[in-house]
């Protein structure tokens, strides 16, 4: 239930704090006097467009706020708990507007997205103006308030999830082709393992094959190089002899100075490391030849690698991976005719509760169809309508896939005048005829939500006299079991409001502002009188509006 409003700066409005209780509550006002700003205001706490033209000339920003009551609002504090945005059983919205543009929003003192702000109102608050009665000519949301007065929140998502699955189904089913597609897939991906299984290396092999090549590809000179070397160490004349020779003469040195003997271990030593060396490249030069099979073997799977390498597109080490991504695709795919064999069986089971589900939800929705169009019909005639009727026709839906909103469309057929043939609502409802359908509907689905105020914007236009007097007795019944909150230009309708606030406009000559006043019963007498006179207010004009009133607050 809303509790307080607060608005400052909004378009003529500087500032207003607004009291609001149970019950309903009639806002009235001359034409022009900005009965609707409040409408406004709470459309923005419901996540409107911002419109930089509503910010009061002069001032930075608008400001609009809001408190709510959430005791009996249960939808709306799981929405709050879930976003972790909960504060008690109190909820504050708040809505600041730019005078240069753009807008911010809170939600119980914390910055929230218009989203959000959008989805917490639709738990608060219902608005219904203009804009909300053409939403009645939208089949879809025919369906939809048929759906809410039948109950059938628990069969519609039930055939909702089915059909998700149903689509899950398909989606992968698809990636999983057909039977050709699948095979001709297979063989390819047979024929890439099997290459890269004979040909790719991991890094080790692959550096080891690299070494080897050019090793093979340069023999012919690592032989004669170590050959030539030696000859340089263990020729007649070569580096071991001369070294010997060396090593010698210092020995004799030595003998002479024994200082010289550090020097003359080292001369040994180099001696020792020299004919090492000489062994080893006489070795090497002996163990190696050449091997010209070998180095075409080695070039071959080189360049099939990197021939490989281009064809997948990777660098040659990468082979190995690439070798263990197909090997996952070809076991997927190997398995994917028993998955299609699954999906089938899979298909057809969920295909049997949705049609199942879908059909338990046509049934309830015939029913609910004929209650709702009944009850409609009925309080057509006491809304100004005599004879009309309102019918709710179902009509299947093509075969094919499992649609989520199930096997129906719905459409309101109206009569307006006994006798005459049922038309499309969408085609022959006047402005004045959606309003007081749209209260009716209302009427016949008290109870159905949680949703704890409603707003009318000017329901009752087109309309007066006693018609008009039964419109506000449905809103003040309305208003037994939710709080409304109704903007209007009729006595009749003012006259059954459990409060009343009258919105005036004044002006000094320099500016111009809105006052916003609760009324208290003279006040009320006084204001039904008003709107009963017009300009000239006799003092018959003032008992007719006494009376009105008493007899209103006495049902």
């Amino acid at each position: 239930m809303l509790t307080t409003l607060y608005v400052r700066d909004l378009a003529v409005v500087a500032g207003a704090e607004i009291t609001l209780g149970a019950g309903l509550t009639v806002v009235t006002g001359e034409t022009g006097a900005g009965k609707s700003l409040l409408v406004d205001a709470l459309l923005l706490l419901g996540g409107a467009r911002a419109d930089a033209t509503l910010v009061r000339s002069g001032a930075e920003r608008a400001e609009v706020s809001a408190e709510f009551d959430l005791a009996a609002s249960p939808a709306a504090r799981a929405w709050l708990r879930e976003e972790a945005l909960d504060d008690g059983e109190h909820c504050n919205l708040r809505r600041v507007l730019a005078a240069e543009g753009g807008s911010r929003a809170w939600i119980n003192g914390r910055p929230v997205a218009l989203t959000q702000l959008s989805a917490l109102a639709a738990h608060l608050l219902e608005i219904h103006g203009q804009h909300e009665h053409q939403a009645l000519l939208q089949r879809e949301q025919q369906l939809a308030l048929l759906d809410a007065y039948g109950a059938h929140s628990v069969t519609l998502a039930q055939v909702r999830e089915l059909a998700q699955r149903l689509r899950a189904l398909a989606r992968e089913a698809a990636t999983l082709g057909d039977g050709t597609e699948r095979d001709a897939r297979l063989a390819l991906l047979a024929h890439q393992c099997e290459e890269l299984e004979r040909w790719a290396l991991p890094d080790e092999r692959l550096a080891a094959l690299e070494a080897e090549q050019r090793r093979l590809g340069h023999a012919e000179r690592l032989l004669a190089g170590s050959a030539a070397l030696v000859d340089q160490l263990e020729g007649d004349d070569g580096m071991r002899n001369r070294l010997a020779r060396a090593a010698a003469e210092l020995a004799r040195l030595a003998e002479i100075d024994a200082d010289l003997g550090a020097s003359r271990e080292l001369l040994d030593a180099a001696l020792i490391q020299i004919g090492e060396a000489g062994s080893a490249l006489a070795h090497y030069a002996e163990a190696r030849d050449l091997d010209p099979d070998r180095l075409a073997e080695v070039d071959a799977h080189l360049q099939h690698l990197h021939d490989l390498a281009r064809k997948h597109r990777c660098a040659p080490a990468e082979l190995p991976d690439v070798l263990t991504q197909l090997r996952g695709e070809h076991e997927c795919l190997h398995g994917a005719g028993a998955r299609m064999d699954a999906l089938a069986r899979e298909r057809d089971a969920l295909t049997r509760e949705y049609d199942s589900a879908a059909a338990a939800l046509g049934v309830a929705r015939q029913q609910a169809a004929q209650r709702l169009g009944a009850e409609v019909s009925a309080l057509m005639g006491t809304l100004g309508m005599p004879g009309g009727q309102l019918q709710v026709a179902l009509e299947a839906t093509a075969p094919g896939a499992a649609d989520a909103q199930g096997r129906e469309r719905c459409e309101f057929l109206i009569s307006t005048n006994p006798g005459q043939a049922p038309r499309p609502l969408r085609r022959v409802a006047s402005g004045g005829e959606l309003a007081r359908i749209s209260l009716a509907l209302e009427v016949s689905m008290l109870g159905l939500d949680d949703v704890g105020c409603m707003v009318f914007d000017e329901v009752d236009s087109g309309i007066g006299g006693a018609v008009a007097e039964i419109v506000g007795q449905k809103l003040r019944a309305l208003g037994r079991v939710r709080q409304v909150l109704c903007v209007t230009h009729l006595a009749q309708v003012a006259a059954q409001g459990h409060a009343h606030l009258r919105v005036s406009k004044h002006s000094d000559g320099a500016a111009t502002r809105t006052q916003i006043e609760t009324l208290d019963v003279a006040g009320r007498r006084d204001e039904l009188a008003r709107m009963l006179g017009g300009v000239s207010i006799t003092p018959e004009t003032r008992a007719h509006a006494r009376a009105m009133l008493e007899q209103a607050q006495a049902r």
